[in-house]
């Protein structure tokens, strides 16, 4: 189930807890990132990259009109990849990107944490969601030691997946919501 809990960044208190999707996508407005269901699509577990674009290819002709990206491919982790931790640690710091990083997950889940306006926001994103962290937002990603996920990328610039790294021990200060 979809979560968003949320923390004063200088106290850790917790300010929020919720599972309602509602709820989610209106507090995540408030700092400029978009939440939302696609619901109604199914794919069968095994399915080619190609068949999962073409099963969302309703979706992301419509996202990529309305926000410009130009391409979109498909990303999956699976617990016994050889590269499972290696991914998962270049994920882990907080960073920035030039442009909005948009994911929906197809199967699984992970973890965005987005720290904004002294708050720091954990969306626990499961198969169906779809979430776009706006540019220059401060964030990381968590899908968990044994991470298992496939989402859809939708990107406009064409060198896909940059981060910049802000140097700062947030991540490790707010470890993914439990």
């Amino acid at each position: 189930m979809s979560r968003l809990t949320v923390w004063e960044a200088d106290t850790g208190r917790q300010i929020l807890k919720t599972e309602e999707a509602p709820q989610i996508a209106e507090a995540l407005k408030a700092i400029g990132v978009r939440f939302e269901r696609w619901d109604g699509v199914s794919v069968p577990e095994g399915a080619s990259n190609e068949e999962v674009l073409a099963a969302y290819k309703p979706y992301l002709d419509s996202l990529m009109g309305e926000t410009g990206a130009g391409s979109a491919d498909v990303v999956s982790l699976t617990p016994d990849h050889p590269q499972a931790q290696a991914m998962r640690q270049k994920f882990l710091s907080e960073h920035v990107h030039t442009e909005d990083e948009v994911r929906f997950f197809v199967r699984g889940s992970g973890d965005f944490v987005m720290h904004v306006d002294g708050k720091v926001y954990d969306a626990h994103c499961v198969q169906g969601d779809l979430i776009s962290v706006p540019a220059n937002t401060r964030h990381w990603f968590d899908a968990g030691e044994k991470p298992l996920f496939t989402a859809l990328r939708i990107f406009t610039d064409q060198s896909g997946w940059v981060a910049h790294f802000t140097g700062t021990d947030m991540a490790d200060r707010f470890p993914v919501a439990a």
